[in-house]
């Protein structure tokens, strides 16, 4: 549904919540790829996740693709609307307004999602996860710093624990294919596009890190500067390149927020404590109508900052129909 409405705001309590839901939703991949079979599972997964990809995928683009369509062109509005009951009960189900530019982008889309169906190449996958990435944080609002400051700490307790107190999340991670993380080919000098063994990123270490930069701080205190954003923005290349550093170092997956964590709300505060604003900081409420927003898919399933997302950054090894593929470390 193509709508101008406000992202959704997350509050404390759902932020609270967020780390035993995500918990509860690992531990249930962690049975249900025990009990049933892998290739099956991965078979609907590709399918949800290129219907997924495609939509979300068309959503990003279209901005930039608007720029490339002259004045003229012949732009007609459609709407696809699946009602339920009638009169005064009726209740609308599905209420879907695009254009005859959406349906081109659409298309271009499609391409890209038919290339991931068949090859699962790794191009493909950056483009959709880059897709989900961009939606999950579009889409979810923090209103202030505690409620930030309470799920990143909460997801810190979750990625250490899930990651280094059990083998639940290798299992799952290990066992999960989707385009749900960014891939980064270790060996791209020397194969090019037919790259195989890959390093990657979880889309849960960008899209909860990426709430925190962009909501509470580029739009309070000073409203006429963007100092907290590019101190997040410095801190979270920081912690990502010790994560980096710690798995080069021990030749092991690591959990990524628990060195992007400290570093996003550490850096922050020490720029507080130096101007004097940390009282201002955490009693200052961020409106949702101060944020820059696009028409966007309201009820759009992102999937960027699910549970999933988070138990799939420790995969080891991304699928590929003609080969296998070499294992490579992988940040949280």
């Amino acid at each position: 549904q193509n709508s101008s409405e406000m992202p959704e705001t997350i509050t404390s309590r759902d932020a609270a919540r967020f780390p035993i839901v995500a918990s509860c939703t690992l531990l249930g991949l962690y049975l249900f790829f025990k009990i049933f079979s892998q290739e099956y599972i991965n078979l609907l997964l590709s399918m949800y996740f290129f219907v997924l990809g495609i939509l979300a995928l068309s959503h990003t683009i279209s901005p930039m693709m608007n720029r490339f369509f002259p004045a003229n062109f012949p732009n007609k509005q459609y709407q696809l609307l699946f009602t339920q009951g009638s009169g005064e009960s009726k209740e609308e189900i599905v209420n879907y307004e695009f254009d005859t530019k959406d349906l081109v982008c659409l298309a271009l889309s499609s391409v890209v999602g038919v290339w991931y169906l068949l090859r699962k190449h790794w191009i493909a996958n950056n483009l959709f996860g880059l897709a989900f990435s961009l939606n999950g944080v579009e889409l979810l609002h923090l209103n202030n710093v505690s409620t930030g400051c309470i799920l990143l700490g909460g997801l810190f307790i979750y990625d250490v624990f899930w990651v280094f107190g059990t083998n639940v999340m290798v299992t799952v991670a290990k066992s999960f294919e989707a385009p749900i993380k960014l891939v980064f080919p270790q060996d791209l000098l020397e194969k090019g596009l037919e790259a195989d063994n890959f390093a990657m990123l979880g889309l849960g270490d960008i899209v909860i890190p990426g709430h925190w930069a962009l909501h509470p701080f580029p739009y309070s205190l000073k409203k006429n500067t963007h100092t907290y954003f590019y101190t997040s923005f410095v801190a979270y290349i920081f912690g990502l390149g010790l994560t980096i550093f710690i798995m080069h170092i021990f030749k092991h997956a690591q959990p990524a927020l628990l060195y992007l964590v400290p570093a996003c709300i550490g850096f922050p505060l020490l720029v507080a404590l130096a101007k004097g604003e940390v009282t201002e900081m955490f009693s200052y409420e961020s409106s949702a109508e101060i944020l820059p927003h696009t028409p966007r898919l309201t009820h759009f399933p992102t999937v960027s900052g699910s549970p999933a997302s988070l138990a799939d950054s420790m995969q080891q090894k991304l699928s590929c129909p003609r080969r296998r593929r070499q294992q490579s470390p992988s940040a949280m």
